[in-house]
């Protein structure tokens, strides 16, 4: 199932769902489709122990039951791990990072952990993804919050097959796994013996600790942006089945603390535009109190 893409995906789950005789809700109009949500879906020939998706009912149900119905109609190796109830829609959940593991056939784990090393003591490292609007360069390391061999991997008595572990945020454009490996291979001419096996084991919310730890042993220094005082920003518990750098979100758990304000998230420290710019044009312009301005502005509101 790694290989399917998402929308043979989401094609298996609503068959699912059909197969189930689930009551799924409908949306309106003349193509009416059954309202089932995403939330940052893994790329192609990746897996994924965290993949979340919401469902919308036209009555309600035992969570017992929906888990066990829709798990025995989707086929084999997308399995239904666990359903909650939760008022809060899927959007409402703060994915902000993943984490995941990468195993590398044929690669010693020392020569992972040098290339590791190189990886992070850059401040840069861009490479470059052929997408359906052409080349386009992303910047590899500044998603990378934490990146380490695997432990477990060198106690497994398979000295050929190096593991790493790492900690990716989400950002736009998004950074996947393929292009760190693609920074990684040109850094370190890493070579693995057949294609890399890439499964994504958590995500969740970061952690404004984490985040610093891990910049910080890059040789990275993060900008403090004011804290906007009508935005919340919730705690994180550490502690999760995620570790300490990825506080790991299920829906419907234990509400949320009061805020911190001396524990900030990564991104409420970045600038954010939705609020506008601090000056607004003046009133019946469009760039300016200019004379030109309020001609074009007068001009278009007279054009039908």
């Amino acid at each position: 199932m790694r290989f399917a893409s998402h929308r043979d995906i989401a094609r298996a789950v609503e068959r699912g769902v059909r197969r189930a005789e689930l009551p799924i809700a409908y949306s309106a109009g003349f193509t009416p489709h059954p309202k089932i949500s995403y939330a940052g879906a893994a790329p192609t020939g990746t897996a994924s122990e965290a993949e979340y998706l919401e469902l919308s009912f036209t009555r309600a149900c035992a969570v017992s039951e929906v888990r066990e119905r829709l798990d025995a109609a989707l086929p084999d190796g997308i399995d239904v791990i666990e359903v909650t109830e939760d008022p809060a829609t899927l959007g409402a959940l703060p994915l902000e990072a993943s984490e995941w593991q990468v195993v590398l056939p044929g690669v010693p784990p020392a020569e992972a952990a040098s290339a590791i090393a190189g990886f992070l003591g850059c401040r840069t490292l861009e490479v470059e993804r052929l997408t359906s609007k052409g080349p386009r360069r992303v910047d590899a390391r500044a998603a990378v919050i934490t990146m380490e061999t695997d432990r477990g991997g060198a106690d497994s008595g398979d000295p050929g097959n190096a593991k790493l572990r790492m900690v990716v945020r989400h950002v736009i454009p998004a950074v996947r796994p393929d292009d760190i490996l693609a920074a990684l291979s040109r850094l370190a001419a890493l070579a693995p013996s057949s294609p890399p096996l890439v499964t994504r084991l958590a995500q969740g919310a970061l952690s404004a600790d984490a985040v610093h730890t891990g910049a910080a042993a890059g040789g990275l220094t993060l900008p403090v942006w004011p804290q906007d005082p009508g935005v919340a920003v919730q705690p994180q518990v550490p502690g999760t089945p995620g570790g300490p750098q990825l506080e790991t979100t299920r829906p419907g758990g234990p509400a949320a603390e009061p805020a911190d304000p001396h524990r900030v998230g990564a991104y409420d420290q970045l600038p954010r535009g939705a609020g506008g710019p601090a000056w607004a044009p003046a009133p019946g312009s469009l760039t300016g109190d200019s004379p030109d301005a309020r001609e074009r502005a007068t001009r278009q509101r007279a054009e039908p």
